[in-house]
């Protein structure tokens, strides 16, 4: 039994029991279990299983320990069986759809029958839904959108998934005996803040074409497409690789043209026909004398004249042209930050205290760490009274008093109200270093509403930043309806900083308008909206999607060291004042 598998099976006991409305630290147990196994990436887990290796893996409990020994000895989980039971196929898809939970699911089945997407579709339609009770034509009519939503977005996962889904897969495509090399390539390799496949080329010895087609003996492999070198593999767990083996002469061409963008080589490739340069497959050919050798992907952009792109502006958003003209930013790396500014703690609806919260980011070799709890409005996270306010600002200074090269700022993530008024009255506001606001409800707002409620906050002198500014969740709810261009310009105008937010979830701005923004003068934070220690390892994500937006390190606040963001904070602070 491999790692996949199991971690497979895991998964769907998690979504069994979620459907059951069971109790809903079971189900986690059973997905923290899944993500535990499938870190293993072992081909065989009955040896660490037997040995008793297996049961002292954290995050694999008693309980998850036995259906995985199930799958070992009997091949099958006798457990998931009997979870099946009475469940048609196809509901675990209906719980993909967003706004609609365990008991409305529940209660779609039991009235209309209906167990698919296809099926809920049609009710949704034809006004069945619309009648039964706690629906109706608006919540029906959502449902269409929400289900072309989920049928969008169902094979998609979110970049962090995606980076660890081909770790394993590189690592596993390595240990083949005929590789000599192979990489990472693709959307994965571009950072794109969501992941369909993931591509690996390989470098091989011997025919390609049966190296590829060898990949269908591997583990957890369900379905194999192959065609010459390149094999379509699909796991039984959904996940989809495009393996490309060719000879090792032709591997870097082929990593270039898997890892894209269609439009970024598209350009390339005449950039390489005005140099009377041809693109055959996975060789270049030169009209004189054949094929040309190229050694690695520096050495196919100088062939036009250019700069090495790096594999995260490969969009044919201009890097083409400013390789060649020697002009491409010089790219923030993680180790420019200096400090983070976005973080919650147990006074609101973090997990940790803040004295945890700094020593992680000591940790993490940062210089100060922002605490911003949720303003008063903000109920849904315990949002702070003023009295809380002070307590928590008396706790940082005590704390600040035992700190040596280490400064925890005091921050708060305001509410922004539907006025666009901030949360707390001035003079609570005046005591922060810092304001983040940001939008938490109303989303429905139409554009015109949501663009005037934002250009009003960014008018206000005591927001420093505006926070995860478009309000999208990835691959769970759409953005609101926003004037996006005239937020950047307002920004840029009044000297607030926009958040590029790090959790994965959201990866807010979107990188394409960190470009714009970039173009405007509007400086970026990037804030990893951390709710626990762990949650401040999204900084790193964070870094690559503003890669992905053409930042450099001087664009970026918490880059800057703290006294140049409290400088900046209080610059706009001080109008407050006049």
């Amino acid at each position: 039994m491999d790692s996949r598998s199991a971690a497979h099976v895991l998964s769907e006991i998690a979504a069994l029991l979620d459907l059951r409305a069971e109790n809903r630290f079971k189900a986690r147990a059973y997905r923290t279990a899944a993500k535990a196994i499938l870190a293993l990436d072992s081909d065989d887990l009955s040896t660490a299983y037997r040995s008793g290796e297996l049961a002292r893996v954290p995050g694999i409990g008693p309980a998850t320990l036995g259906v995985v020994g199930d799958l070992i000895e009997n091949g099958e989980s006798r457990y998931l069986e009997q979870l099946r039971v009475n469940v048609p196929e196809g509901v675990l898809e209906l719980m993909r759809v967003p706004g609609l939970g365990v008991a409305k699911i529940q209660q779609i089945f039991d009235e209309l029958g209906v167990a698919t997407l296809d099926e809920l579709d049609a009710a949704a339609r034809d006004g069945r839904l619309a009648k039964l009770r706690g629906f109706g034509p608006k919540t029906a009519e959502k449902l269409v959108a929400n289900i072309a939503f989920a049928r969008r977005t169902s094979a998609q996962a979110l970049l962090p998934r995606a980076l660890a889904e081909a770790g394993r897969l590189v690592a596993s495509v390595r240990r083949h005996p005929d590789v000599i090399v192979a990489e990472v390539a693709g959307s994965v390799r571009r950072r794109c803040d969501v992941v369909r496949d993931v591509d690996i080329v390989a470098g091989v010895r011997g025919d390609p074409a049966e190296v590829a087609a060898s990949f269908a003996h591997a583990p957890a492999v369900r379905e194999v497409t192959p065609t010459g070198g390149h094999a379509a593999i699909r796991y039984i767990d959904g996940t989809v690789l495009d393996l490309y083996c060719v000879p090792p002469d032709e591997f870097a061409v082929a990593l270039w043209r898997a890892t894209g963008s269609a439009s970024h080589v598209g350009e390339m490739t005449d950039a390489l026909r005005e140099r009377g340069f041809t693109l055959d497959g996975d060789r270049i050919l030169d009209t004189a004398s054949g094929v040309v050798p190229v050694r690695d992907e520096p050495a196919l952009y100088a062939l036009v004249g250019a700069a090495f792109v790096p594999p995260e502006l490969r969009e044919a958003r201009g890097e083409v042209q400013a390789a060649t003209a020697h002009a491409l930013p010089s790219l923030i790396t993680l180790a420019d930050i200096r400090g983070v500014l976005h973080c919650h703690s147990d006074y609101s609806d973090g997990t940790a205290s803040i004295a945890e919260m700094a020593n992680a980011a000591r940790q993490r070799g940062w210089e100060y760490l922002g605490i911003t709890d949720h303003s008063e409005s903000a109920f849904f996270a315990g949002g702070l009274s003023r009295d809380a306010v002070a307590r928590q600002h008396d706790e940082i200074d005590a704390l600040n008093a035992t700190l040596d090269g280490f400064r925890i700022l005091k921050g708060i993530e305001a509410d922004i109200l539907a006025t666009g008024r901030l949360d707390y009255d001035d003079a609570t506001l005046d005591r922060f270093d810092f304001v983040i606001g940001s939008v938490h409800s109303r989303f429905r707002m139409s554009e015109g509403e949501m663009t005037a409620r934002i250009l009003n906050a960014l008018d206000d002198p005591r927001l420093t930043i505006l926070g995860h500014p478009t309000g999208r969740l990835l691959l769970a709810r759409e953005p609101y309806q926003l004037d996006v261009e005239a937020i950047i310009e307002k920004a840029a105008d009044r000297g607030v900083a926009l958040e590029l937010n790090a959790d994965p979830h959201r990866l807010d701005l979107d990188w394409r308008r960190c470009q714009q923004a970039k173009q405007h003068g509007v400086t970026i934070e990037i804030g990893p909206d951390a709710h626990s220690t762990r949650g401040l390892d999204c900084v790193a994500v964070g870094v690559d999607i503003a890669r992905k937006g053409w930042l450099e390190t001087g664009d970026v606040l918490n880059t800057r060291p703290v006294d140049a963001v409290l400088a900046f904070a209080h610059r706009r602070s001080i109008h407050a004042h006049h």
